[in-house]
């Protein structure tokens, strides 16, 4: 166990050197990093939350507005099924409640609407209850002609589960353009989202930008009448009034179907008019929106065209001459980071559903110096507690500990360093807990090689007894140790992850540090010295 071939010593050396290599850049400046030569590691090690201060943001998606706006455009799917050659005659359709339903005019034909309308259930497959298919409407059908629909149980957890999913994937493409540093946003119980933005300067930006829906759609103005005449009066059957962003805001009347959505875009940048140069949002449409765009252009020169976010009209210029290029532009007295904010937006995509923030935190650059500084003086005091005790418990050998120990900080820092993991409080407590088990290794062996020179083995023989026989002691608390760091990881979330990360990282580093480095210390002694009694 003593005896170390030439490209061992060459192996371990260059580990070590790697981890004090990618631990440095983190007590120096980024300006001093970038004087630094291209082959030397820059990285620094990430911060959380909790040390680098940021935004703290607890979403919960708004599930009675997802089903209002679900069960209207099953209406609409309604009407459509029914509309179809030969028509059925209906009335009172309609939004009622938590249900949409219709009244089959004609008993005789009520089977056949039944029939047609039962494609509207709209089969899932239910990845909560064990991937079995699943309805999302349950259609009921009365024998006085009224048809419901109503959302069941199981339908309304799978679409809650995928809008969250897909919530996650919008937030994290809108986060990623503000160039957030490793934002956390991850799923919470059923349908609540978690958002943690470490070092996020304007958290009020940050939660207008990751909350707003941002549904865009294009929709022709009804000339028919003016969207103030539809306000005091019905307006037609087909046509929504929606209210402008001006000051005061202007009512327009718009055809309810959109023409083309923002699922038709594929960029969105902004620009400066080079009439009034003022900040405006160029958008491009794919393949086929730019084919629609053409077409309805084409149709409508010389009608206004409204341009709908959230329900609000941006703008509503008039078509002065057919698009066939796929691309437009989106104007409304926007401010530089106005544009830019819905130029994110649109490049990130719409969410599925209206979020709504139940809690929000903004843990200030301060509070984060504080746990710093906090976690430095815990883990100083810790390590020379641990370094003191080492040498006046074991002398030579407690020393030879000691430089392990240090090896193995040096490692734990670099390898986060290197993964990019987030630090956050209770990963400090984890270097902490590892700095503790990384001497205990070290004490099992040196309390075995004791046994084995009592037990009358030579110097040499009861160290290398005492490696050989502790090792398997070593890795059995570790592995044990190790498997709990794993449950932690894949069963917490946010700090517990954290400190799981850092923990299973230190179980390696300690493995290596205590029974490996230690070990080529011990060796390189003993080659020299040749001790006859041992120093312990």
């Amino acid at each position: 166990m003593l005896y170390f071939a030439r490209w061992k010593i060459v192996l371990i050396a260059l580990v070590v050197i790697a981890g004090v290599l990618t631990t440095l850049p983190n007590f120096f400046s980024t300006k001093t990093l970038e004087a630094w030569p291209d082959i030397l590691p820059q990285n620094k090690m990430v911060l959380g939350l909790d040390l680098q201060g940021g935004a703290y943001l607890l979403y919960e998606v708004d599930k009675q507005d997802y089903v209002q706006k679900r069960l209207k455009t099953l209406v609409g799917d309604v009407r459509a099924q029914l509309r179809e050659q030969p028509r059925i005659g209906y009335t009172g359709l309609g939004v009622q409640g938590d249900s949409a339903q219709v009244r089959i005019r004609d008993m005789d034909r009520l089977e056949e609407a039944r029939e047609r309308l039962s494609e509207l259930q709209t089969p899932l497959v239910n990845s909560v209850f064990g991937g079995q298919q699943v309805n999302e409407f349950e259609l009921t059908v009365s024998d006085d002609g009224l048809v419901r629909f109503t959302y069941t149980e199981e339908g309304l957890a799978q679409r809650m589960q995928s809008i969250v999913e897909q919530s996650i994937e919008v937030i994290r493409r809108r986060v990623d353009e503000l160039g957030t540093t490793e934002p956390n946003i991850q799923r919470q119980g059923a349908d609540r989202i978690l958002v943690e933005a470490p070092g996020e300067s304007d958290p009020e930006r940050l939660k207008d930008l990751v909350g707003q829906t941002a549904q865009l759609t294009f929709h022709m103005v009804d000339t028919s009448m003016s969207g103030e005449q539809a306000m005091q009066s019905r307006p037609p059957v087909g046509t929504v009034v929606a209210m402008s962003v001006d000051d005061p805001p202007i009512p327009y009347l718009l055809e309810e179907t959109p023409l083309l959505s923002g699922e038709d875009l594929v960029d969105a940048q902004v620009s400066f008019d080079q009439r009034t140069n003022e900040p405006v949002v160029n958008f491009r449409f794919n393949t086929s929106g730019a084919r629609k765009f053409s077409v309805v252009t084409q149709q409508s020169v010389g009608r206004p065209f409204a341009i709908v976010l959230d329900d609000e009209v941006i703008s509503a210029p008039v078509i002065r001459e057919p698009i066939t290029g796929g691309s437009g532009q989106i104007s409304g007295n926007f401010t530089v980071d106005g544009a830019n904010d819905l130029a994110v937006l649109l490049r990130a995509g719409a969410l599925p559903a209206k979020l709504t923030v139940i809690e929000e935190r903004s843990i200030g650059p301060g509070l984060g110096a504080d746990s710093i500084e906090a976690g430095q003086l815990a883990s100083i005091i810790a390590a020379a507690a641990v370094v003191i005790f080492m040498i006046l418990a074991y002398g030579k050998f407690g020393l030879i500990a000691d430089l392990a120990l240090a090896v193995n900080i040096c490692l734990i820092f670099g390898a986060l360093t290197l993964l990019q993991a987030t630090l956050t409080l209770p990963g400090i407590a984890g270097i902490v807990l590892t700095i503790g088990m990384a001497v205990d290794a070290n004490v099992l062996i040196f309390e075995r090689i004791r046994e084995e020179a009592r037990a009358g083995r030579s110097a040499i023989s009861a160290i290398d007894a005492g490696y050989s026989r502790a090792l398997g002691t070593i890795l059995d608390a570790n592995v044990t140790t190790l498997i709990a760091a794993l449950i932690l990881f894949q069963l917490g979330s946010g700090p517990v992850r954290g400190f799981a990360v850092t923990l299973a990282v230190g179980i390696f580093t300690t493995v290596f540090s205590a029974f490996t480095f230690s070990r080529l210390l011990v060796a390189l002694w003993v080659r020299r010295r040749r001790p006859s009694k041992l120093p312990i």
